[in-house]
């Protein structure tokens, strides 16, 4: 009797110090600095996350991470299987206490976020962090790499990174032919391209050569007419003064813009050089923007 109760002793010893020594503990947290230069202590290994951001849910689901997705805004709608996964409202209008229900370990944002939905959600607990659209299309690595630090899938992070990373190189290689630029480079003689954002009586806005859809449109052969302006507004002028070869426009778009005056007058509405496409391709910072370069690479290399 004495031999089993120091053998069931020494047993549940083992085990109380091997669950003790447990390399990650749920609760394990670190200190975390986002793009909005916040220091938040973030769960180390986190495994209910909620987005608030259409581009940071694509990436989680890239990354192979949307088990761990316990909430997601009404915009976040890539992929479909995303429309399964629990609403927490729309973007400029959080449901802070949705969120909190949904008991997450951490609740990653973008840049449409109000300051005031982030305030209210640090203020009950709930670890939140910003990870935003960068300028330029390179930006797009460092944020698929934040979001797999942030989610546990560094190592995923580094292969979907280096998959992108070829195929841009693959069609630089496919594009040499036209003298394809680097980021920034923009040879003389490229085919010009205006892309639609908003246009009609509120306004004209197009992206700006500060931008990573500029940069998109540089790698796919083609020169932005708006490369010299910062920000998204455009005047009406401009814009049919530079008479752009071909237009960009999302496709729910493209019926109503080559109607309306005077965007008639335009030589690519004219001429049937208008090329619509899937805004979420182009207006989000997401692995799919490779497929926009190659997309409108295609269309400008084949008038």
């Amino acid at each position: 009797m004495r031999k089993r109760l120091l053998y069931l002793l020494v047993l549940s010893s083992y085990f109380l110090l091997h669950s003790c020594a447990s390399p990650q503990h749920k609760n394990d947290t670190v200190a975390y600095t986002d793009d909005y230069n916040r220091t938040v202590q973030v769960p180390v290994a986190p495994q209910r996350v909620v987005s608030t951001s259409p581009a940071v849910t694509e990436i989680i689901y890239a990354l192979g991470g949307q088990e761990l997705l316990v909430g997601r805004t009404d915009f976040c709608t890539y992929p479909p299987e995303a429309a399964l996964v629990e609403s927490i409202g729309g973007i400029s209008n959080l449901n802070v206490e949705k969120i909190v229900s949904l008991n997450p370990d951490i609740v990653i944002s973008g840049s449409m976020i109000p300051k005031k939905s982030t305030d209210q959600l640090e203020k009950m607990g709930v670890a939140t962090v910003h990870v935003i659209e960068k300028k330029r299309f390179d930006g797009l690595y460092e944020n698929i790499s934040r979001i797999g630090q942030l989610i546990g899938r560094t190592p995923q992070a580094d292969s979907l990174n280096e998959v992108l990373r070829e195929k841009i190189s693959q069609l630089s290689i496919l594009n040499s032919q036209n003298s394809s630029p680097k980021l920034g480079e923009v040879p003389e003689g490229r085919r010009s391209v205006y892309y639609v954002v908003g246009f009609g009586p509120t306004g004209n806005f197009t992206a700006g050569g500060d931008s990573f859809i500029n940069d998109i449109i540089t790698m796919a052969g083609g020169r932005n007419v708006a490369e010299d302006i910062t920000g998204w507004s455009y005047s009406l002028e401009a814009l049919l003064t530079a008479d752009p070869d071909y237009i960009l426009i999302r496709r729910e778009d493209s019926a109503a813009f080559c109607t309306t005056p005077p965007y008639t007058r335009l030589s690519a509405v004219k001429e049937h050089r208008v090329i619509g496409i899937n805004s979420g391709l182009i207006d989000l910072q997401v692995p799919r923007n490779i497929d926009a370069v190659q997309f409108l690479a295609q269309r400008l290399s084949n008038p």
